[in-house]
C-alpha cells in the first residue's frame, strides 16, 4: 500500500494531517462523528449519510473487512471517511475485500492517522463543521478558506441526489448473518413461513428517500408485498398502487426544504397506516404542522438509550442524525411516544387522530441492537387491523 498525505480541514481554522487510505482527490462536507465500534460497512453506504464527512471514534476500523452481503445501498454515499487506524488485515472469513480497497474502489476519499480524539472533543464542543479533504491541495491556509466556503446541510435537498430514479418490487431477505441469536432466528422462521402461508400478504409502499435496504428486507421477511415508490412521489401516485400501509425511509440532510414529500404525506394521512423511521419522522412531524431544528453534533452510533414512554423500557437504539423535531412546535394531534436519555430530544412521535407513527432512530438494526425491531410488528398489526 502506497502512502499519500491527506489533509482535513475544519471551518474553525483547525487542520489535522494524516495518510490517506482511500482515493485520490478532495472533498467538501460537514465533519461529524459516530461512535459505533463496528457496522462501518454499513456507515459507508447509507445514503443518510450525504454530504457528510464521517469520522469513527473507535481506535481501529477495517478489522473485519468488506463483504457484498452487508451493504445498505449499492455504493457510498458519504463525502468522506476518517479514521484513527485503518487494519490492513482483515480478520472474517466473510470477508471480501479490504477496508481500504473498497474505499478506492468507489473513489471515497478517506484519512487515517490523525487524533480523532481531538477532532472529537472539537466537534463536541463546537458542534459539528464544515470541512474539507483533500490529497490534492495540502496548503493549511486554502483548505480552511474552502471549508468556510462550502454550503453545509441547512436548506439542502440532499434526497434527490440519493433516491431512486424508477419504482420497484423488493423481493430480497434479511441476510441469516444479521441475527445474533437463536431467539432472533426462531423469529425470522416464523416470519418466513408467515410470508410463504400469505402469499397475498399486506401490500406496503415504501416511499424513498435515501432508505437503507435493512428496512424493506424487514417488511419483505414480515410477509408483506413491498414496492418501493421514489420519495418524489406524489400522494396519487402512491395511492395509485392500493396500498395497505405506508412506510416513509430514512434519508439525508435538511427535511424542511422538502416541500413536496411534506406536501405528499398530508395528502397520505388517513388513507393508510403510515409509519416513518429517521428522516420519515421527521417529514411526519412537518405534515403534521411541528418544524425541525438542527442539532449541535447530531446523533450517531449503535448505542443511544431511548426511553419508550408508555411503560418507561428503555431501548438501546442505532441512531442517525443530524436535525431533530422541535417540541415546542408540536401541535395537538401529535403525541411524543420516545424520548433521548441522552439530551432528552423527541425520538418518536404518534398521530392521535389517524394511524401514523413514527422514530427517531432505526430499528432496523443495521448495524445495531435488536430492542425495536417490535416496531415493525406494531406497523403490520396496524395494518392488518385496518
Amino acid at each position: 500500500m502506497s502512502y499519500q498525505t491527506a489533509k482535513l480541514a475544519l471551518e474553525d481554522g483547525t487542520v489535522f494531517t494524516g495518510t490517506s487510505i482511500g482515493a485520490p482527490g478532495e472533498v467538501d462536507g460537514e465533519v461529524c462523528f459516530n461512535t459505533s465500534m463496528t457496522g462501518y460497512q454499513e456507515i459507508l453506504t447509507d445514503p443518510s449519510y450525504r454530504g457528510q464527512i464521517v469520522t469513527m471514534t473507535y481506535p481501529q476500523i477495517g478489522n473485519y473487512g468488506v463483504n457484498e452481503e452487508d451493504l445498505e445501498s449499492a455504493k457510498p454515499h458519504l463525502a468522506g471517511f476518517v479514521v484513527r487506524e485503518h487494519s490492513r488485515v482483515a480478520s472474517n472469513f466473510r470477508s471480501e475485500k479490504s477496508l481500504s480497497e473498497y474505499l478506492q474502489e468507489w473513489g471515497v476519499v478517506a484519512i487515517e492517522s490523525i487524533d480523532t480524539r481531538a477532532l472529537v472533543r472539537r466537534l463536541r464542543s463546537r458542534g459539528a463543521m464544515r470541512g474539507v479533504l483533500s490529497t490534492i491541495d495540502l496548503d493549511d491556509a486554502s483548505l480552511v478558506a474552502k471549508a468556510q466556503g462550502s454550503p453545509g446541510l441547512v436548506g439542502r435537498n440532499l434526497v434527490q441526489e440519493v433516491m431512486p430514479e424508477l419504482a420497484c418490487d423488493w423481493q430480497e431477505p434479511v441476510s441469516e448473518w444479521t441475527f445474533l441469536n437463536s431467539e432472533a432466528a426462531e423469529r425470522a422462521a416464523a416470519a418466513a413461513a408467515t410470508a410463504t402461508a400469505e402469499a397475498d400478504g399486506p401490500h406496503i409502499v415504501a416511499l424513498d428517500y435515501g432508505m437503507k435496504w435493512n428496512i424493506p428486507r424487514h417488511l419483505y421477511d414480515a410477509g408483506c408485498q413491498v414496492t418501493v415508490l421514489p420519495g418524489a412521489s406524489t400522494a396519487e401516485e402512491v395511492l395509485a398502487h392500493n396500498p395497505d400501509g405506508i412506510f416513509l425511509s430514512n434519508g439525508p440532510g435538511d427535511p424542511e426544504p422538502l416541500s413536496q414529500a411534506i406536501e405528499t404525506i398530508q395528502g397520505l394521512l388517513g388513507k393508510a397506516p403510515i409509519f416513518g423511521i429517521c428522516l420519515g419522522h421527521q417529514l411526519l412531524s412537518l405534515a403534521s404542522g411541528a418544524k425541525t431544528f438542527k442539532l449541535k453534533f447530531g446523533h450517531r452510533g449503535a448505542n443511544h438509550p431511548v426511553q419508550r414512554l408508555r411503560d418507561k423500557v428503555v431501548e438501546i437504539t442505532s441512531q442517525n442524525h443530524g436535525f431533530a423535531v422541535d417540541e415546542q412546535s408540536l401541535p395537538d394531534c401529535l403525541e411524543v411516544t420516545h424520548r433521548s436519555l441522552n439530551d432528552d430530544t423527541i425520538e418518536g412521535v404518534r398521530r392521535t387522530d389517524v394511524e401514523a407513527f413514527s422514530v427517531q432512530y432505526h430499528p432496523e438494526a443495521s448495524a445495531g441492537p435488536h430492542d425495536s425491531h417490535y416496531l415493525f410488528e406494531d406497523f403490520l398489526q396496524a395494518v392488518r387491523k385496518s
